[in-house]
């Protein structure tokens, strides 16, 4: 007697109709990437006896992909776009996300998430991971039957399916650990199947082995007239680059240690499931050369670039920070995605400004995070000694007040100017031009009473409930009708990645400092151990390895990056760390009486109209004087692990207990 058992949630049921019906509609790639025009049902004997169908059906599975920023309200997969479940960075130091409508308000700040409930935020079969792959294997056991197509093309595009799974392992096996290795399509409905998870070192051997055999196929890059058509596709440089970052991954302590993370007794780490079993120097020696090997393909092959100013001016450094990272031309992606061309509601850019810093997509900044940017020329801020020196006033802008002009003149951002592109900070004109970077505009008011942040930092509630907005993916109307990306790799990342890899590989500092203050010298920044005279960067590898995370985190803001940098190095101190916002009190000293009293009043849409004919009223000249509270937040925003301590087992998401009862081989992870 048979058992119909259905893994990964339905997988079998209603992949083969994602993957033929749905993946078959008119989808361009490049700068109309993901153009739908729905043709209809299609079967796979019709896909695969037409070439156009075939291309159009691999351009569904890239529609597959995780996209990780949340822009719409549905329900359906993939879930993880929705702003109803949350974002992996507000469970970090950097953002905090304030609105308890969010699955990721009770789940993990109030640590009621369990194998049994609906799920984690990266859901184990809610994000079209086991569609998208059996998709791919599709194509790959279909796509030598197809007519009218060149060899070339079909090798091609078969490459281009094997990054696709490698890069959905890769998503799944940093929540999860090691996985279930498929390797092609099947039923699922034989009483025998036996599916079991793989080891990390399997599974990394299997992601590896498969960027390995694509990118001996793959072009290096797209440029030119086929940039304008075929960007946003599996490249050499973007197969070779996923490969690093694997290795950087798997070598961190989290998989890579002496011990596992969670004691040693469960099922999952005695079978090597969630860790390698023993600390193997040799995985930093495999991140070193495959970082090794990318740059020296780089060298010969050109076009991968980090987008630098042409200009030492603030201005220059913002454009070009910005560029990089959100721009579809940018040089500096090595790979994006985009699963939607909408210029209304299919992006956080669009939500935000549109519907007016909703608190639905409330992450924002703490404290911590705004403190983690140093002054403009390299050296670290910090809040108790800049506040003794009396530097706060001065500590994200300064200029002159000429009389009789209401507004700040001189304007000069004093600190590193990849703040002012990730974060909305007092006192900085709003509006940047999408051609030069220069910044004008309104200022955006974050005191308390402000014309943007209003009493939201003193109830500690809304966009601006810590004092600060998130700017990141946020870019101004100028970039409002442009089509949206994902960045999953970035040049930045990668020489980050090679400086973390050459310091664990070879305790080399030299190198790694080279390729950080690379970074830092984009945004006009000198260089680490000049800025940091106190810190023996050069011979205290803790230290230095601080400063690489820190810098990954003010250049890798708000995509991810931050969370899984804490998960691979097991941060569970900074996981309990209680976070804190900043309230900033407007002062004003009255003309006549000399008393200097707070004020809690717009000065935009406020005092400025009200005493622009009149220079001797206390609030015609814009506000430069307030005084400032660094405080904890409160009970109702308070996460489990600020008050119990961090569990380990919240290093790994567990997997859905449904899936365990099946019975096909998926053991639970530590502690779920």
């Amino acid at each position: 007697m048979k058992i119909h058992k259905l893994l990964f949630g339905g997988l079998v049921a209603v992949a083969a109709a994602a993957g033929v019906s749905s993946c078959t509609d008119e989808i361009a790639v490049g700068s109309e990437f993901l153009d739908k025009a729905p043709s209809g049902g299609t079967t796979k004997d019709s896909v695969f006896h037409n070439a156009e169908y075939t291309r159009q059906f691999v351009a569904g599975i890239y529609s597959l992909q995780y996209y990780g920023i949340p822009y719409r309200s549905s329900n359906d997969s993939p879930l993880s776009a929705s702003y109803w479940k949350g974002k992996l960075d507000a469970l970090t130091d950097i953002y905090q996300l304030h609105y308890t409508g969010a699955m990721l308000f009770d789940s993990y700040y109030g640590g009621t998430l369990t194998a049994s409930t609906d799920g984690p935020i990266y859901g184990f079969t809610t994000e079209n991971f086991w569609e998208l792959i059996r998709s791919a294997y599709m194509l790959l056991e279909n796509i030598d039957g197809v007519p009218g197509m060149e060899q070339s093309e079909k090798d091609r595009l078969s490459a281009e399916c094997k990054c696709l799974i490698a890069s959905t392992y890769f998503n799944m096996f940093k929540c999860y650990g090691g996985l279930p290795i498929v390797t092609g399509t099947f039923s699922g409905l034989d009483g025998s199947y036996n599916l079991p998870r793989a080891s990390v070192d399997r599974t990394v051997r299997f992601m590896t082995g498969l960027l390995d055999e694509a990118s001996s196929v793959l072009p290096w890059a797209y440029t030119g007239t086929a940039a304008q058509t075929e960007t946003g596709r599996w490249t050499r440089a973007a197969a070779m680059a996923l490969k690093c970052k694997i290795f950087q991954f798997a070598a961190s302590p989290l998989f890579n240690s002496d011990q596992p993370y969670y004691g040693g007794s469960t099922e999952a780490e005695r079978d090597s499931l969630v860790w390698y079993g023993s600390y193997r120097q040799d995985l930093w020696d495999s991140c070193r050369t495959a970082c090794r090997q990318f740059f020296n393909e780089v060298a010969a092959n050109g076009y991968y670039r980090m987008v630098m100013p042409t200009a030492n001016t603030q201005e220059a450094y913002r454009y070009a920070f910005r560029y990089g990272y959100v721009n579809q031309a940018s040089p500096e992606v090595v790979y994006s995605v985009r699963v939607t061309n909408s210029t209304h509601d299919s992006k956080y850019q669009g939500y935000t400004l549109m519907y007016g810093r909703n608190d639905r997509y409330a992450y924002t900044p703490t404290a911590e995070y705004v403190e983690m940017f140093p002054w403009r020329d390299g050296t670290p801020f910090d809040w108790n000694t800049d506040s003794v020196a009396g530097r706060l006033d001065t500590m994200f802008v300064k200029g002159d007040r000429v009389e009789g002009l209401q507004d700040l003149q001189n304007r000069v951002l004093t600190r590193d100017p990849r703040l002012y592109e990730t974060v909305y900070v007092n006192g900085v004109p709003q509006q940047t031009n999408w051609t030069d970077g220069n910044a004008t505009g309104d200022i955006c008011e974050n005191w308390v009473g402000g014309t943007d942040a209003n009493q939201q930092p003193a109830t500690e509630n809304g966009f601006f409930a810590t004092g600060f907005g998130n700017k990141k993916y946020v870019v101004g109307s100028c970039y409002d009708r442009q089509f949206p990306q994902w960045d999953v790799i970035r040049m930045s990342d990668m020489y980050l990645t090679y400086a973390e890899a050459l310091l664990q590989a070879d305790n080399d500092f030299d190198g790694a400092l080279r390729y950080i203050d690379l970074v830092r010298s984009r945004v006009g920044m000198r260089g680490l151990v000049e800025c940091n005279p106190d810190k023996n960067l050069t011979g205290d590898k803790n230290a230095l390895l601080e400063e690489l995370l820190r810098e990954r985190a003010c250049e890798l803001g708000f995509e991810n990056e931050r969370y899984f940098d804490l998960i691979r190095y097991k941060r569970a101190d900074i996981f309990e760390k209680h976070l804190h916002g900043l309230r900033i009190w407007r002062m004003q000293t009255d003309p006549t009486t000399g008393v200097r009293d707070t004020v809690t009043t717009m000065w935009t849409n406020g005092d400025k109209r009200t005493s622009a004919n009149d220079p001797s009223a206390p609030g015609f000249y814009e506000p430069t004087d307030f005084e400032y509270e660094r405080f904890p937040f409160n009970e109702n925003w308070t996460r489990t692990a600020w008050t119990s301590g961090f569990d380990a087992k919240w290093y790994l998401f567990p997997f859905p207990q449904t899936e365990i009862n099946k019975g096909y081989g998926l053991i639970q992870n530590p502690g779920w």
